[in-house]
């Protein structure tokens, strides 16, 4: 790490192993205008405490689900109505996904507690696979 000044500025090659990161992707980054690393002798990138914060925001919006397109959109508008409209999105597809996955632990808990032998002769099940298929579970029996 060297210091210019008061600012810490490093390298591309400290940040990727900071953030546990290959370089490549702090390139593909700049690229799509989500990093700007000022440049110093040689054009070589030199990352500050501003793009340490960047690039920490950028992970933290990743784990939650966001594109790379999505991250760019929040952090380059300037219009909070525009970065809502991309939360919301996100809130959407999580709550669609959360629920999905909250029916197949109901299925699998289910399928756990069932006596049969063969989980797929409980009826609870029977009817869970028929609702999904639109059929009667009657029909079957």
């Amino acid at each position: 790490m060297k210091s210019s000044g008061d600012e810490t500025v490093m390298g591309i090659g400290e940040i990727a192993q900071r953030f546990g990161l290959a370089t490549h992707v702090l390139r593909h980054w700049e690229s799509m205008g989500l990093l700007a690393p000022t440049r110093a002798e040689g054009d070589r990138r030199r990352y500050g405490p501003d793009d340490l914060y960047r690039i920490a925001v950028i992970l933290r919006a990743k784990n939650a689900g966001f594109s790379l397109d999505d991250i760019r959109e929040m952090i380059t508008t300037g219009d909070p109505a525009v970065r809502r409209g991309v939360l919301r999105r996100r809130q959407a597809d999580l709550t669609e996904r959360i629920a999905r996955a909250q029916a197949a632990l109901g299925l699998i808990e289910c399928a756990l507690g069932c006596d049969h032998e063969d989980f797929t002769g409980c009826a609870h099940f029977q009817a869970a696979v028929a609702e999904r298929i639109g059929m009667d579970p009657a029909v079957r029996s």
